[in-house]
């Protein structure tokens, strides 16, 4: 069994996913974790008699291995490394929602202190692609933003949600590092500097992504799950009723490739296999786990797994010897295979209980009682399925229409569908009542995102009095764009808003992809030119007109450009189109892009002028209180008496500035949210180059606050068109 070689009792609590370790005097290692009330601490057990004291910065802590820093903000994500490369040393990164400061801990200075808009959700220092100097790279609201030693921002892109989760990984195996971001909108983004390279959909928030070797990287989701990518294909994961608070790359077991540890809200501490997901070692603490980091932090020659509590228990492991390898867990190889055959036995038992029955059926059946099919189902049966776009419905909203049949006359006992991002738990059940049985089963499926999923079906086939029941397995894939109907075109209004642009591919290719992308009862034929295809939207009852002439210019009509965006990107994968540039015009969505600009032009006067307003009432403070203090040191308490009241009063319209203030805080990141995601949908209008260079644009744009200019960029793609 594997134990720990060292733990610690530390005197502070620790933030949940906020624990970093760093040499911040090139040699000596210290965790540094996030704490109550804005401080961060630093555990340094290598030189006790050192002590870091500045002016309400680092102070001595509770113990003499102890520091604290005052952030004087919550802190929202913490990383250490090296951002220097000529001083070989690391920096201690610190976001909050407001700023981010990068931290010389050996100095005690400020390296640099940025304010950052958009908030640091999620943070990660390294390499980024073939930038030459290290990056600070934070997550923030929509938003992707790197900083070099000097604060300069050499990095800027946008995303399509609220960042929570990044990792730096050789994601398509050139040698140079790519960044991967996970965010609210369930998508894990490969970022190849600002270009996004591949986009991977999930079934939550990802919290958590850490890379492991190669191109592989593991990954956690707010719903318990846990996993491991090898570039875009998913090698395994596995879901608990707990969170997963911290994973990290580690070689436990000493095979010479890294194990996914995971650290869960229950205490629990896993390691498992990176191929299988099968778990090698687990321990326990007594409280959630906050954080997994590695060094050689008894500084012998081996980096240890340290493992925090949010307690503040801290654990460190050894990778297992060559005598232990293998046997990591407090059970050995003879107990798990006693296991194993027993369970073996017990199914095989089960299964011939299950045949003997069924033979006991049948005979009675064949000596007079007319039934010889309970159990037993003919050779031949086999099990249909089909999916439909179903706009009319009483009971119910347009949805997709799963039918599954069976091809004689036997009944459909029971479904099981599986589906990521369709059901609640991913998974569905069909269960009729017994007067209700028959050979035929309808499913309502309503897909709430435009991707293609595949559904695993499992169904329980036999006649109305078996015992025993056939189970069939088939899947089914659901097309990327199913919850739209295909209508003739004429019957409604055709949308303002629309993206031209033109392919060098046949109208047939295009056809194909329709074919391939969309539920439609006849495959469409290309029997004229110009192709003009209606879909109605079975979300909104939107009208969707896709429609393409003999030059290759095609069309696309639709007042949603979330779905312009998705539907290009999905022709110019199908097309292999490298490179595409656009032109859109978005009369609704321009519109209201341009209230919320104005919007948040006030905000931004309002917070200036809160703010020049709580400086002056701060100076006000002083005075008053020095008034106050010198009449009662001279006895004139009715002059102290009118003091303090005005000093109460002033008090409270500070603390009323400050609530208005929070609230005027809280709408302009909304604001900045919404601008942010304007930006990424008009990159997402385009393929390739272009895409990088309307990203680039629009930002320059809003920096220099000219809104006709982000308009006409998001329009034609460039401000000289």
């Amino acid at each position: 069994m594997l134990v720990p070689v060292f733990s610690l009792k530390l005197n502070h609590r620790i933030n949940p996913r906020m624990v970093t370790v760093g040499k911040y005097d090139g040699t000596h290692p210290c965790l540094t974790a996030a704490t109550q009330a804005g401080k961060i601490f630093i555990h340094n057990p290598h030189t006790r008699s050192q002590h870091f004291v500045s002016n309400n910065l680092l102070q001595g802590g509770l113990d003499s291995n102890t520091s604290l820093l005052n952030i004087n903000q919550n802190v929202s994500c913490l990383t250490a490394g090296v951002l220097n490369p000529g001083l070989r040393r690391d920096m201690l990164l610190v976001g909050t929602q407001t700023n981010l400061l990068a931290y010389d801990v050996h100095n005690n200075s400020d390296v640099f202190y940025k304010e950052v808009a958009d908030g640091a959700n999620a943070i990660v220092l390294g390499q980024l692609g073939e930038i030459p100097s290290p990056l600070a790279i934070i997550g923030g609201n929509c938003t992707l933003q790197g900083f070099d030693q000097d604060g300069n921002d050499l990095f800027w892109t946008v995303t399509g949600d609220n960042v929570r989760s990044l990792a730096l990984c050789d994601f398509d195996g050139d040698g140079k590092k790519e960044l991967l971001a996970g965010s609210e909108d369930f998508d894990i983004r490969v970022f190849k500097e600002d270009e996004i390279m591949a986009e991977i959909s999930e079934t939550e928030t990802i919290t958590a992504l850490c890379h492991m070797h190669g191109s592989r990287f593991g990954y956690a989701l707010a719903n318990g799950t846990v996993g491991v990518y090898d570039r875009a294909t998913r090698y395994w994961r596995i879901k608990s009723k707990n969170h997963a608070m911290s994973i990290h790359a580690f070689d436990l077991n000493s095979d010479g490739v890294c194990e996914l540890i995971t650290g869960w809200s229950n205490g629990k501490i896993d390691a498992r296999s990176d191929r299988t997901g099968e778990v090698i070692f687990k321990d326990n603490f007594t409280s959630c786990v906050a954080g997994i980091v590695e060094e050689d932090y008894r500084m012998d020659g081996q980096k240890q797994l340290i493992c925090c509590s949010v307690e503040g228990e801290v654990r460190g492991y050894l990778p297992a010897d060559q005598e232990m390898r293998g046997n990591l867990m407090d059970t050995n190889a003879e107990q798990d295979l006693i296991r194993e055959l027993s369970q073996r036995k017990q199914n095989l038992l089960l299964e011939l209980r299950n045949y003997e029955e069924n033979s006991k059926v049948a005979l009675s059946a064949f000596g007079g009682d007319g039934d010889g099919q309970i159990g037993i189902i003919p050779a031949n049966t086999q099990l249909q399925t089909g999916l439909s776009v179903n706009v009319d419905t009483a009971n119910q909203r347009p949805h997709v229409e799963l039918s599954i049949s069976t091809s004689n006359d036997t009944i459909i006992r029971a479904v099981l569908i599986f589906a990521e991002g369709i059901f609640d738990g991913e998974s569905h059940v069909v269960h009729p009542s017994a007067h209700n049985l028959s050979g035929q089963i309808f499913v309502p499926i309503i897909p709430p995102k435009d991707i293609p999923v595949d559904l695993h079906i499992k169904a329980y086939v036999g006649y109305r009095n078996s015992m025993q029941f056939h189970v069939f397995e088939l899947t089914r894939q659901l097309p990327r764009f199913s919850m739209y109907a295909q209508c003739t075109p004429g019957t409604a209004s055709e949308p303002q808003s629309y993206v031209t642009f033109t392919v060098s591919d046949r109208v047939q290719r295009v056809v194909m992809w329709m074919n391939q992308n969309f539920l439609i009862p006849d495959d469409i034929e290309c029997t004229s030119i110009p192709l003009d295809v209606c879909f109605t939207t079975l979300r909104d009852g939107g009208q969707l007109n896709i429609k393409m002439n003999a030059n290759g210019e095609v069309t696309v009509r639709t007042e949603d450009i979330d779905l312009a965006g998705e539907l290009i990107q999905s022709m110019a994968s199908f097309l292999a189109i490298e490179d595409l540039q656009v032109e859109a015009d978005f009369p609704a969505y321009f519109e209201e892009l341009r209230q919320i600009l104005v919007q948040m032009d006030d905000y931004h006067s309002v917070h200036q002028k809160l703010t020049a307003e709580m400086a002056d009432h701060s100076n006000l403070v002083r005075s008053l209180l020095v008034r106050a203090e010198d009449a009662r040191l001279m006895g004139d308490m009715k002059s102290m008496k009118k003091g303090y009241t005005e000093l109460y009063d002033l008090n409270r319209d500070l603390i009323n500035g400050y609530k208005i203030r929070c609230n005027n805080h809280t709408e302009l990141l909304s604001c900045l949210r919404a601008v942010n995601q304007a930006i990424q949908r008009a990159g997402r209008l385009r393929v390739g180059k272009p895409k990088t260079q309307v990203i680039s644009a629009c930002r320059d744009a809003i920096k220099n606050n000219n809104v006709n200019a982000l308009f006409k960029i998001i329009r034609a793609g460039s401000t000289s068109s």
